[in-house]
């Protein structure tokens, strides 16, 4: 324990882009085929951090990445990339890999079948910006490394919060519920990062909400509340940069989210105005359909920021006062477990079994945060006779052992008994914890219930005191390193509500994993974690770049116009508070994230007189702009460029202006892409 003799660890901090197409590819999240990207409203990034020992080679990597969840594509080629770079500095177990889980970024970065529906197959653009962003920001990390102090605080977050499955966590025992005082964790940890020589470096801050404040109508690709959070921590410590750019990097990362919304207004019926807030979710005209929770602002605009604003003055409170020093040695602890054929121990005489992947009627209901595409209601026990014989024709009847297995789920998709033209779901889960001194980061493959969260954490509490290693703070971090859907406790599964029919491998799911996160701590505490069996590899499964894609074919100007040149200008005059609005003769922006990592899509630019010259206010990272991509006829496409002019925004002469690229024909059949730019004319802020 070489550091704890030291005063410091060493530190690394580092952001890169990972927004990949924002066009064309389906938004991962809410399950919905016609949610399908067509614009920017800001950029997707990826956080990364190292903590090292000065003395040896112990590190641990945290990433936080704004996407709707890692997936085990995303994580194997992200470590197979480490490798080849780094050789054995940065492995399977120190690296932890975590998705913000917002459902606004593009999919397609899966090689597991079931995802493939709702995503339009395998993206390779999307896999790989997502990939190349997440490398690359912890290239920048080890790149920056120095010495530098950690602080840990925490505390409650108020009004951002509903349980969004209230009927399913009172079937917890009255006995375990009163010990608690609300039925969300309402608290935040936050990490604090401050170089020796006075630099402060960065932070991360675990939450549990879900980032769906965006509803499944968005088309805007963005990250959410949490996004918006770490833009504004990031806006504030790099002053005078524009957004995006500057080294101080906050990180706003999931929990256990898996049943909290930030729609605080709860839900009523979009048709009638009525509650829904019943077990079914249902409205008395229109059913579940209509059932949707509201948030707090007049649109889901507003909403992100109200919700994303209230979790960064808390994070800045707590950052400011920040004062309990972390430190101690490093170490981590990983596994792959075959999670369809785990034997859990309950006690001495009682031994049950997880099950194959499957998911239930109620998955396809979905929330009150996003409804499901189909006509089913929440809560179901019963299976619908005309959806069972779709799925009889489409997928085949489940076997009476895995029937058997997930009772009382009623199973609509028997996806572990589902392996054409691939495996539908994974078996085989990373399950992950890294301890930098007293803080023990739990990296769950999933969406862990508000109950289920406390469970794991307080079984892992336990775990390091009964083995020498007292006082720990135990943090998860969700949507970590493998998708897994939603682990909801035993008595929650009972009611089969979203998140019980999207616990894949059954009722015994959370004590599965109660199990083995005490033997990684375990192992941790007694400093035995050479010893854990590595267990079974995941299949890197051959999936070709499978996609319903569009291909990307020649585009055209319309007659006697080029692209880039404006079609419906600007005013000559607004109001700060007032919308600018310009559109252009535009191209299909996916020919820009094939061209370059980090492209920019638009900036509004301001007139200094005394220089005579034109300067960059604000970028494409700024929630203040909107960039929409609308596809015409014949090849052709439009971009209209919004600025919400903010508060505080400085009178003068401006203009926007639009960066793409388009195909153009070369013979008969290639194209390359062009470079073009157009601007609108001068406005002016009075």
């Amino acid at each position: 324990s070489t550091v704890a003799e030291t005063e410091s660890y060493l530190v690394g901090v580092g952001r890169a882009d990972c927004t990949g197409p924002v066009a064309q590819v389906p938004l991962m999240g809410y399950a919905n085929a016609e949610q399908v990207g067509g614009g920017l409203l800001t950029h997707l990034y990826s956080r990364a951090f190292i903590v090292a020992d000065p003395e040896d080679s112990r590190r641990v990597v945290f990433v936080s990445a704004d996407i709707g969840m890692m997936s085990q594509r995303v994580r194997m080629e992200v470590l197979q990339r480490l490798k080849s770079k780094y050789g054995d500095l940065y492995r399977q177990d120190n690296v932890i890999l975590s998705g913000t889980h917002t459902h606004s970024g593009p999919g397609g970065y899966f090689q597991y079948t079931l995802f493939w529906i709702t995503s339009k197959g395998l993206i390779r653009p999307s896999l790989n910006a997502i990939v190349n962003g997440i490398v690359k920001s912890i290239d920048i990390a080890h790149e920056s490394m120095k010495r530098a102090r950690l602080f840990i605080n925490r505390g409650t977050v108020e009004n951002s919060q509903i349980n969004r499955s209230p009927f399913s966590y009172l079937a917890n025992p009255e006995s375990e519920r009163s010990r608690y005082s609300s039925n969300t964790d309402k608290e935040m940890v936050l990490l604090k990062m401050v170089a020796e020589d006075g630099q402060e470096l960065g932070l991360i801050s675990w939450f549990a909400v879900h980032p769906v404040s965006m509803n499944n109508t968005n088309r805007l690709v963005n990250s959410d509340n949490m996004g918006y959070a770490s833009y504004l921590f990031e806006q504030e410590k790099n002053q005078g940069l524009l957004p995006g750019e500057g080294s101080f990097v906050a990180a706003f990362a999931s929990s256990n989210l898996g049943d909290v919304s930030p729609n605080t207004r709860g839900p009523s019926c979009i048709n009638t105005g009525d509650s829904c807030d019943n077990p079914q979710s249902t409205c008395p005209v229109g059913g579940a359909a209509m059932c949707m929770a509201q948030g707090p602002g007049n649109d889901m605009f507003e909403s992100t920021r109200i919700i994303g604003q209230n979790i960064y003055l808390k994070a800045k409170e707590l950052y400011e006062k920040a004062s309990q020093e972390v430190r101690g040695p490093l170490s981590s602890a990983h596994q792959w477990v075959n999670m369809s054929d785990v034997s859990v121990e309950l006690n001495a005489t009682h031994t049950v079994k997880t099950c194959k992947p499957a998911l239930g009627h109620s998955f396809a209901a979905g929330t009150i945060d996003g409804v499901g595409a189909f006509n089913f209601t929440q809560g179901s026990v019963e299976g619908d006779p005309f959806w069972d014989q779709i799925r009889d024709q489409l997928l085949g009847e489940p076997s009476n052992e895995t029937k058997a297995c997930h009772r009382p789920k009623p199973i609509l998709f028997s996806t572990g008994e589902m392996r054409w033209p691939q495996p539908w779901h994974p078996d085989i889960v990373d399950v992950q914890i890294a301890a930098i001194g007293s803080l023990a980061i739990v990296a769950v493959p999933g969406e862990f219930t508000t109950m289920s969260g406390r469970r794991l954490r307080e079984a892992v509490r336990r775990e390091f005191d009964s083995h020498g290693a007292p006082g720990m703070n135990v943090v998860i971090a969700g949507l970590c390193n493998v998708y897994t859907h939603y682990i909801t406790t035993y008595e929650e599964y009972q009611v089969q509500r979203y998140e019980a029919a999207s616990t894949i491998y059954g009722p015994h799911t959370l004590s599965a994993y109660i199990q083995l996160y005490r033997g990684l701590a375990r192992a941790i505490a007694l400093n035995t974690t050479e010893d854990l069996p590595r267990g079974p590899e995941p299949p890197l499964l051959n999936v070709v770049n499978l996609t319903l894609l569009p291909s990307l074919g020649a585009e055209q100007a319309p007659a006697r116009k080029a692209f880039g040149d404006v079609l419906q200008e600007v005013r000559q005059q607004y109001r700060v508070g007032e919308v600018v609005e310009v559109t252009f003769v535009g191209a299909n922006p996916r020919n820009s994230a094939e061209n370059a990592t980090e492209h920019n899509f638009l900036t509004v630019e301001r007139y200094t007189n005394s220089s005579g010259s034109w300067h960059t206010v604000q970028n494409d990272v700024s929630w203040d702009t909107r960039f929409y991509w609308s596809k015409g006829s014949l090849g052709r496409s439009n971009v209209t460029i919004e600025w919400h002019i903010p508060p505080g925004t400085e009178l003068g002469t401006y203009r926007i202006r639009y960066f793409g690229h388009y195909k153009k024909r070369v013979l008969i059949i290639s194209t390359i892409t062009v470079p073009f730019e157009g601007s609108s004319s001068a406005f002016e802020i009075t």
